[in-house]
């Protein structure tokens, strides 16, 4: 057997918190998700967000608790492996490989439209491809020069986009006054509830991305403390960001023009600080590039992971000079570069493909909602709840708190999830509810291969940290 080569531990937390600010790409997804959100609840998008900020904000917690107990790349995937078993755990991969590679061609395609509208060029479907190539190209470069690069890298344009933020504050509550014309207003007595439910279902799809130190788990200094505080960290920084932004853009935009535009931000520097503009478009832009790339990394390891455990081809265990696993990169980047081509040259796959791009979401709410389950399951019924003390005897875990968490996000991202294949065809593209269950399907069908295969010595690979190995 191959010895498994390891990453290296060279992440501290600082680098950690800045992958999972900026794997949330606020500026990005307010940008592009903005017009959608605003199309379904109007004035009442603040409300959506805090609702369904609840449950991920349950759920980071969640993830600091099972990253002290099962800190590796895998993440969610090995997490379900440690406590439910393979089976459920090859489900499981399944639902990542979903969420966070059909999440790569919607960052890829408006980071080169993005771009483009900032040089001031026509996009046509070469030069989009082009930029989206440029793109892909520079993101694959970061991540093969190792997680310490990827860190400063990130933390770069993560600048820019705290800055932006920072700015758009000042100079968006200085100029509060009275709201524009056709901006509309906020009452507690007439939520358009209906509009609230889809756009939570929206928002579920951007208010992600902070669980990105889990899978730099095996990366960073402290692998059973660190890890999973700086998702925390991430997911309260979003819902902040989200909640210091939105009320501007709903106060200072008429609200039929944020809900016609295709860049929510640019707009709203357009009427409050047009010299502002070339600026934002950049943040923009530095957004949209580091979420390409940190989505890809979150999808690497978890295919490094699944290589180790052969549940995917041995090949994306492998590292290069830099312990970076270079196929885990490359292989993800150049299907998401096909994907956008087809896009782009075949109108008629473009359907198709927008109904797939869009089920991607669902895999998104679906992994957390899992890691609700492992946890409600690991603190009542799991073998591996019970822990020893120092005078011998082993007592179960009663973290009462986290277990009621578990519970609340687990009926309320099932919620959402059936929310989502009830209005998804009504608000999101007829036939998402089909596309969903297609897929789903294919991850049981993916499971029996599996399961038919497992002559193959599929493994669960136990990471330990070199005192713990150390002690053995």
């Amino acid at each position: 057997m191959k010895t498994i080569q390891e990453l290296r531990q060279v992440l501290h937390f600082s680098d950690l918190s800045s992958l999972s600010i900026s794997s949330v790409a606020p500026i990005f997804s307010v940008a592009a998700a903005g017009p959608a959100m605003a199309q379904s609840a109007g004035v009442d998008v603040p409300i959506a967000i805090v609702l369904i900020a609840i449950p991920f904000m349950l759920c980071s917690w969640i993830f600091l608790s099972l990253n002290q107990h099962f800190p590796n790349a895998g993440g969610s995937y090995h997490w379900s492996r440690r406590i439910l078993g393979q089976n459920y755990s090859n489900f499981q991969a399944w639902i990542v490989l979903m969420a966070y590679f059909w999440s790569i061609p919607p960052i890829l395609l408006p980071a080169a439209q993005f771009t483009l509208s900032a040089l001031g060029i026509a996009a046509t479907p070469l030069n989009s491809l082009l930029l989206a190539g440029f793109w892909a190209i520079f993101a694959v470069w970061v991540l093969l020069k190792g997680a310490t690069i990827t860190a400063r890298v990130t933390q770069i344009f993560l600048a820019i986009e705290v800055l932006s933020v920072v700015f758009m504050a000042v100079i968006g509550y200085s100029h509060w006054g009275h709201a524009v014309a056709g901006a509309g207003s906020f009452s507690f007595s007439h939520i358009h509830w209906a509009g609230v439910v889809v756009c939570m279902v929206v928002a579920a799809t951007v208010v992600d991305g902070w669980e990105i130190d889990t899978y730099a788990a095996e990366e960073s200094h402290k692998p059973r403390l660190t890890p999973g505080w700086g998702g925390v960290v991430g997911a309260s920084s979003v819902v902040a960001y989200y909640l210091l932004i939105w009320p501007l853009l709903l106060h200072q935009v008429p609200l039929h023009s944020l809900q016609q535009s295709t860049n929510s931000l640019t707009l709203w520097s357009a009427h409050v600080a047009p010299a502002f503009v070339p600026w934002m478009r950049i943040a923009v832009i530095s957004s949209t590039a580091g979420s390409l790339w940190l989505t890809t990394f979150i999808l690497s390891r978890a295919l490094f992971a699944m290589g180790r455990d052969r549940t995917m081809p041995r090949i994306f265990m492998q590292l290069n000079e830099t312990r970076a696993p270079h196929w885990a990169i490359v292989v993800p980047i150049f299907l998401a570069i096909s994907v956008v081509s087809l896009q782009l040259f075949f109108p008629s796959t473009r359907s198709l493909f927008n109904l797939v791009l869009s089920a991607a979401g669902f895999f998104l709410v679906a992994e957390f909602l899992i890691d609700g389950l492992n946890m409600a399951y690991f603190l009542s019924l799991g073998r591996h709840r019970w822990h020893p003390h120092e005078d011998g005897k082993w007592s179960p875990h009663r973290h009462w708190v986290l277990f009621f968490a578990s519970i609340v996000v687990v009926f309320g991202l099932s919620a959402v999830e059936l929310l989502f294949l009830y209005y998804g065809p009504l608000d999101i593209a007829p036939g998402i509810d089909t596309t969903v269950l297609v897929f789903l399907v294919a991850g049981v069908c993916y499971v029996s291969y599996l399961r038919w295969r497992r002559h193959a010595h599929q493994g669960t690979f136990i990471f330990e940290t070199a005192e713990e190995r150390g002690g053995l």
